[in-house]
């Protein structure tokens, strides 16, 4: 790890395309997600702890818990921030200064092509398969723990819930539209193990995937798919949740046309990091719980 984990969480953005998207789906798990920024702040938010001398210690033993290889957090932080740099470095580069005003998607166009639905359903699959191994990186259990992962999303609440809700609809939702959970199992059921190895985030993150050779490991990610998809569709239905609906919203800062729709999907891909965002604050919490227990 290049930054020392204070650091990482220190720089998180205060307010930039994904923050601006993450508080837009802010609606489908209300008062669930604060944009929580910045290691001292962080403790004194997850702990309540005033003393000083105190929000010192935890700090450190959150560091030093971190820094620890033999633990699985520094993995799961890898996890995050590689399954999402594959696509966004370019759009968060040409979108830094222009945060406080609507962005016309159309300068955008020559540089954005929508994925096919085949790289579309891969890419969602990437992130949940990698939602799961960095929750077993952060618990300490077997990375191929699918059971102990589905049990657990019942209690998923603040960043991590934001994080999964972000996944149905920027990663589903509007890239593949209300039926993106058939669209993903067909394109799963008809993927050979040499087409999942010539994409570039499966290359970037094959090593951390369970299942040992290329055609082990995309069972697993059809297993990881298949146990978690009974939890999106109820997400999608509980909520009520409408490709058109986040499209309404989302046009409070993107200006698109109607035909352009397919590439707004690119577009928010590009531009926003929301795995890596928000699974640095899921680790940061998590440390810091530790670090507090262990104190």
């Amino acid at each position: 790890m290049s930054k020392p984990i204070y650091e990482i969480v220190d720089e998180l953005p205060t307010n930039n395309m994904t923050v601006k998207v993450l508080k837009t789906l802010d609606f489908l798990v209300p008062g669930q997600w604060d944009n929580l920024v910045g290691f001292e702040n962080t403790i004194r938010t997850v702990t309540g702890e005033t003393d000083e001398e105190m929000i010192q210690q935890i700090g450190d033993r959150a560091v030093h818990l971190f820094n620890d290889k033999s633990q699985g957090y520094q993995r799961a932080l890898w996890l995050y921030q590689t399954v999402d740099s594959s696509d966004s470095a370019l759009g968060a580069a040409a979108l830094a200064n222009k945060v406080g005003e609507q962005i016309p998607l159309l300068g955008f166009l020559n540089r954005v092509t929508p994925n096919p639905d085949k790289a579309q359903a891969i890419d969602l699959c990437l992130k949940l398969v990698t939602e799961l191994v960095a929750f077993c990186q952060i618990n300490g259990i077997p990375g191929d723990s699918i059971g102990d992962f589905v049990a657990s999303l019942g209690d998923y609440s603040g960043e991590s819930l934001m994080r999964m809700a972000a996944l149905v609809c920027l990663d589903g939702l509007i890239p593949l539209g209300p039926d993106f959970i058939m669209k993903v199992e067909s394109s799963l059921n008809n993927l050979s193990p040499s087409e999942l190895e010539n994409n570039g985030t499966f290359k970037n993150i094959k090593e951390a995937i369970p299942g040992g050779q290329t055609s082990g490991q995309l069972n697993f990610i059809g297993d990881s798919f298949n146990s978690v998809k009974g939890w999106m569709s109820d997400f999608v239905a509980e909520k009520d949740v409408s490709r058109q609906g986040l499209f309404d919203r989302l046009s409070n800062f993107i200006e698109y046309s109607e035909d352009k729709l397919d590439y707004v999907a690119a577009f928010l891909d590009m531009t926003t990091n929301y795995y890596e965002h928000t699974g640095t604050q899921t680790l940061a919490r998590r440390l810091i719980e530790r670090a507090v227990a262990e104190i």
